[in-house]
């Protein structure tokens, strides 16, 4: 009865339209009621949710992503990338993937992606005689590169969701494979796309041209090889390398573009405040919920009822796919996290898959999730900056869907597709 009142009270709630981490809460609170649990307990376990060390790094990597797109960052990369890619037929498209990927790996967020390519390009596309369906949907699905491209403050969502055993520079060099792979996907869906409704390509300036755009744009892009490089070496822990990405972002946009000012400053302040504490909200409502599955037994009843359907791990595998594809049509990807994690994980690790495998496996699922309505927040942001209805980009963003389904099989079943690199600085 009780996980009928947990569940039951949280979808009722999220189709009346209450924000997710007040429906997490108020369904928490509803099942310790029935269940005769002090209402103190569901503060203590929210507040034990977000003292965690580890966490820290969240408000510094959004702050970091935040500074860069208000000191024009995004649009150095989006010129490096139009130099390099404007010839090919559909070139815009293919920029606007590349930008993504490299803005990605230097801010982590796909909605702030989606924002930055979207504001920088969809426009431009629109005046070159590209679709406005056809801008945001390469625009929404391309950002997501950056929830696989390190820096993600999700794999760190998933690390402490985990228990702690799992490690965050291990998620890290995981993601880079699966997220340059699906960069390279989107690219041919983008282009074979662009061939298709007869888009031109542009001119090469020269690589004098190229060359200069890639000096202007590498101090941007160095800002992730100092994180990736300072973890895996041991110089700080990932907490402390999204502090350093925060200075060394503040100091380039000051000191080297010289494109940061005072309003700049503060714009990105109260950004960074306002999505920190969404997230961090969401992170706490999460941990009370997540601490009350774990003692209703969800995951084990889970577990019981997956291998009475099968024991063959590649149906299992297929079947949480499903459950994960489907979830994050409805929910932010940051309390799925931490609600499926504690589930799902024993679950995988029980048929041999790894947890750093698994990370990747459920941050990709919701990827998905978030270019797909109802919920679909990056699609919904490119919509917005695009000016489109969203029921105009449903219909043609199905051959990207491809591409993310292609790598999803991959991040599924064939483990070395994550496990590569992590081995190799084992």
């Amino acid at each position: 009865m009780e996980l009928y009142i947990l569940f039951g009270t949280l979808f009722t709630l999220l189709i009346l339209g209450v924000p997710v981490a007040f429906s997490l809460g108020l369904a928490s609170l509803a099942t310790m009621f029935y269940l005769d649990i002090p209402m103190v307990v569901a503060f203590q376990r929210m507040a034990a949710g977000v003292n965690v060390f580890a966490l820290m790094a969240i408000p510094f990597f959004i702050y970091a992503g935040e500074l860069m797109n208000q000191s024009g960052i995004a649009d150095r990369l989006v010129r490096f990338a139009h130099s390099l890619l404007a010839r090919v037929r559909g070139g815009l498209g293919l920029v606007n993937v590349a930008s993504s990927m490299m803005f990605g790996a230097i801010s982590g967020s796909a909605v702030a992606s989606a924002s930055a390519m979207g504001s920088a390009l969809i426009p431009i596309m629109k005046k070159e005689g590209y679709d406005l369906d056809y801008a945001v949907n390469v625009t929404a699905t391309s950002a997501t590169t950056g929830l696989l491209i390190p820096p993600s403050h999700n794999m760190i969502i998933y690390a402490i969701a985990a228990g702690g055993g799992v490690s965050i520079s291990s998620l890290f060099l995981a993601g880079i494979l699966p997220g340059a792979i699906l960069g390279l996907a989107l690219m041919l869906v983008t282009y074979l796309v662009a061939v298709k409704r007869g888009y031109a390509g542009g001119t090469f300036p020269g690589w004098r041209k190229v060359l200069s755009y890639f000096a202007h744009a590498l101090p941007g892009l160095f800002s992730a090889f100092i994180i990736l490089g300072g973890i895996l070496s041991g110089v700080f822990t990932a907490t402390e390398s999204s502090a350093i990405a925060v200075i060394y972002t503040i100091i380039i946009a000051v000191f080297v573009y010289r494109s940061l000012d005072w309003q700049g400053f503060v714009t990105a302040s109260v950004n960074a405040v306002k999505t920190t504490a969404m997230v961090l909200m969401i992170i706490a409502a999460a941990a009370a919920f997540g601490w009350l599955l774990a003692v209703t037994e969800v995951p084990a009843q889970l577990s019981e009822t997956l291998l009475s359907i099968s024991d063959n791990p590649l149906v299992i595998l297929l079947i949480v796919n499903l459950i994960l594809l489907m979830l994050g049509t409805f929910m932010d990807m940051s309390p799925l996290i931490i609600i499926t994690t504690p589930i799902f994980l024993p679950v995988m690790t029980g048929i041999g898959m790894d947890p750093v495998q698994f990370g990747i496996m459920l941050i990709l699922n919701l990827g998905i999730g978030l270019i797909t309505p109802p919920v679909g927040s990056v699609l919904f942001v490119g919509c917005a900056v695009g000016g489109i209805r969203i029921e105009d980009t449903i219909r043609t963003i199905w051959p990207f869907y491809l591409a993310f389904v292609f790598v999803l099989a991959l991040v599924t079943y064939l483990p070395a597709t994550t496990l590569f690199l992590p081995g190799l600085f084992s």
